[in-house]
């Protein structure tokens, strides 16, 4: 359809916010929009930025891997009803391998009987793969020089999916992306709007980022028992935005499902990661919500109006990881009396080991869980000069990060030594020794990337 007749009204569901989001969520998403009728596309946001960092990780130990990896458990549930619907799916769950995520995604379509899919892969975000290492030498922040790097990537925005779907695609996946280019990108393709309509740009993308994080703006991260309680949220739904052409939209959730969508919700979930509300920078325009206003629209439905926009920035935001060497962690139980005071000694016995020639300069975090964990500090002060905490149960774990793996290697063994080494009565050992990654950020030219979409064999 083109955009001067498209319909007034567009429907995006959210069916993931997150990589480990369950994997049943889009259906009830995908349920409402069918029986509503009308343009609808849904979405997946399965990227953060660790994510990205350890799928590159997996693809450098297998190639064809590299992409989300629970992309066919996600899109099994509802790939058939989204076509028949005609409801595009877009999503980010391409991360480091969106030629493979494609693949996968065409393998399970034939599974289906549903044929060959139209798939679109969003490409040009991977720095390390599109700019010379001179360039990227350019850009990269003063503490990435000279480590080894696992990945680069832009956040591309919205043109690409636009792109995508004016062409047909039935699935577009891309690596990163800024998350609310999810949605706006399908605006941009459903109603036309122009690259510089600033106003409308900075609507589509608070849309997109009140339904990135799925059940956050519905009630599921909302919830506090007796302060904010939220009915059923064992069975909560995910969001629906319904977006107008001339930029207001209005905020819901699947319909049959827990939760709830209230002024309060999404006022938590608009400002989330929001550092300046007057500028929130995108690939595709600054946002501007400062003057944005929440209306009651009905059970479950906040309109929201007033969003702004000025132009987008010059530059395209990138992530960067690197290798960041060993993290060692253990645990170990006291339970009974004095337990507090015996899992402290076992915490202080742990440092004191470590306290020898080549390990002297290794930051241990001793925390009690159950007694201090959450407000405990890396440095192991917090609970200088408080007295033994009275529990019956108690759970003392330790941490230390290294760039030798040998180092962390004692530190695991020296808290499983305790079994028999004492304090009295430990049990439950548990250790493991896992890769660290470091991340920062720069800022790269626009001009500098080569982005574009193609479609999938």
């Amino acid at each position: 359809m083109k955009a001067s007749q498209a319909p007034p009204l567009l429907r995006i569901g959210c069916g993931a916010g997150f990589s480990g989001d369950r994997w049943d969520a889009a259906v009830p998403v995908v349920r409402t929009l069918a029986a509503a009728g009308g343009p609808a596309v849904l979405m997946y946001e399965t990227l953060a930025e660790r994510t990205l960092a350890l799928a590159q990780l997996q693809r450098r130990q297998q190639p064809d891997a590299g992409f989300e990896p629970s992309l066919e458990r996600f899109v099994r549930p509802v790939l058939a009803d989204c076509l028949a619907a005609g409801i595009p799916i877009v999503g980010n769950f391409g991360a480091a391998n969106p030629a493979g995520a494609a693949a996968c995604l065409q393998r399970l379509g034939g599974e289906l009987g549903l044929g060959s899919l139209r798939i679109a892969i969003v490409e040009g975000d991977d720095l390390l793969g599109g700019l010379s290492p001179e360039r990227l030498r350019e850009v990269l922040p003063p503490a990435v020089a000279g480590q080894t790097l696992v990945s680069a990537n832009a956040y591309l925005g919205a043109q690409e999916i636009a792109g995508a779907l004016r062409a047909g695609a039935q699935v577009v996946v891309t690596g990163r992306v800024a998350d609310p280019a999810l949605a706006l990108g399908p605006m941009l393709a459903h109603f036309g709007w122009r690259e510089d309509d600033w106003d409308r740009l900075a609507c589509g993308t608070m849309a997109g980022h009140l339904l990135e994080c799925g059940a956050q703006v519905t009630g599921g991260y909302f919830a506090d028992p007796g302060f904010k309680d939220v009915p059923d949220v064992a069975h909560v739904g995910f969001p629906i935005v319904e977006m107008h052409a001339d930029g207001r939209f209005v905020v819901t959730k699947a319909q049959g499902t827990g939760g709830c969508v209230d002024r309060r919700t999404v006022t938590e979930q608009i400002l989330y990661e929001v550092h300046d509300p007057a500028a929130y920078l995108t690939p595709d325009v600054v946002a501007d919500i400062s003057q944005a206003e929440l209306h009651e629209d009905g059970t479950d439905r906040i309109e929201v109006r007033g969003v702004r926009g000025h132009p987008r920035p010059t530059t395209l935001k990138a992530t960067v990881c690197y290798e960041g060497g060993w993290l060692a962690e253990g645990e170990i139980s006291y339970a009974g009396a004095n337990a507090a005071a015996r899992a402290r000694l076992a915490g202080e016995i742990v440092r004191e080991r470590l306290r020898v020639p080549g390990l002297q300069h290794l930051k241990l975090r001793c925390d009690l869980i159950g007694v201090a964990s959450v407000f405990a500090d890396d440095a192991g002060r917090w609970w200088e000069g408080r007295g033994p905490a009275a529990c019956e149960d108690v759970r003392l774990r330790v941490a230390a990060a290294t760039a030798v793996r040998a180092e962390a290697e004692q530190v695991t063994r020296e808290l499983t030594a305790l079994y028999t080494c004492g304090p009295a009565a430990g049990g439950g050992v548990r250790s493991a020794i896992t890769p660290r990654l470091h991340s920062d950020s720069c800022y790269v030219p626009r001009e500098w990337l080569r982005t574009g979409w193609r479609w999938a064999p």
